[in-house]
């Protein structure tokens, strides 16, 4: 299988992480809780999964001048990414998550964006090249809209495959100029809910909202329901694409990993229904551990997990 050459432009965060017991409920104070710091942000999230499946990564992000940035980017310099487009904002600081998770692997998260919300259409131009060369685009939403429609656009007018997450829920449906140039919508139901107005509670549910994300423009539409797995939704057919079943103890990176697992088989020529499959195997595995980037699969962790049960990779 050749390696993928993906670029992903999007958000760099440090998590600030507490596992508790179970989830404060507003105005309460839950004690006793382990806390542990961890890289994150959607983007670098998707980036480190994309270079641990094999991939050559090139991350177009933004951090501070601050420990946070430095640490960041050492640790990027680390897992192979290519960090040359990632820039140094002296005006704003590295994104924090704040993020609690109780004993089922459920979680809050509160975001400070800093660097990330001050991106601009200027850092997609220093990256039009590599974009542009790429095997896939890959997207999500924790930098402003109009970055994330103008990378697309660069990579759409190129003939590259877009891969677009629209998390964090935004505010409003995705203007149609953005979702004519994404390849691949991947929200999961609570996204597919705001994006169509369409409560996704099961598969009928799930397969108006992806109907109608389709009509709006998008090309493909990949539904993702937890460990149910996913609605895929093409012109041509709609199939769900069954999960794996695992102890979850962490979902925090879970859609990161899924959605890093879809690009690096994309973007090495898989047909849709093998790397969605290949994407659940990646979210699967990160779930079974704490933290965002640390619980990350690798390639090879990927493939034992396949062959553990029995299922082609």
């Amino acid at each position: 299988m050749k390696a993928a050459h993906l670029v992903v432009v999007g958000s760099s965060n440090t998590d600030m992480v507490i596992k508790t017991a179970r989830l404060p409920k507003p105005g309460e104070t839950v004690t006793g809780g382990q806390f542990y710091m961890a890289a994150g942000g959607k983007g670098a999230n998707q980036a480190v999964a994309a270079a641990r499946l094999g991939a050559h990564v090139s991350f177009v992000a933004r951090v501070g001048t601050d420990i946070f940035g430095s640490q960041a980017i050492e640790n990027y310099d680390d897992e192979g990414i290519d960090t040359e487009l990632i820039v140094r904002d002296p005006d704003h600081p590295t994104g924090v998550a704040l993020i609690l998770v109780d004993e089922r692997g459920e979680n809050l998260i509160a975001v400070a964006s800093g660097a990330n919300h001050a991106m601009t259409t200027a850092d997609v131009d220093r990256a039009a090249t590599r974009i542009r060369e790429a095997d896939a685009l890959l997207l999500q939403l924790e930098i402003p809209l109009e970055v994330v429609g103008y990378a697309a656009q660069v990579a759409a007018q190129a003939g590259v495959p877009v891969i677009l997450d629209p998390a964090p829920a935004p505010e409003t449906p995705l203007q149609p100029d953005l979702l004519q140039d994404v390849t691949y919508l991947t929200p999961n139901e609570s996204e597919a809910e705001r994006l169509t107005g369409i409560p996704v509670l099961d598969e009928p549910s799930a397969r108006q909202a992806a109907e109608k994300l389709l009509a709006a423009g998008a090309k493909n539409v990949i539904i993702t329901l937890g460990a149910q797995g996913a609605l895929v939704a093409t012109a041509q057919q709609i199939q769900h694409v069954p999960g794996f079943t695992v102890e979850a103890k962490d979902c925090t990176a879970a859609g990161d990993a899924f959605n890093a697992g879809l690009a690096v088989a994309i973007a090495q020529g898989r047909p849709l229904l093998e790397a969605v499959r290949y994407g659940h195997m990646v979210a699967a595995l990160s779930v079974t551990r704490l933290g965002a980037q640390p619980s990350l699969p690798t390639a090879a962790e990927v493939s034992q997990f396949a062959q553990s049960l029995a299922v082609p990779i």
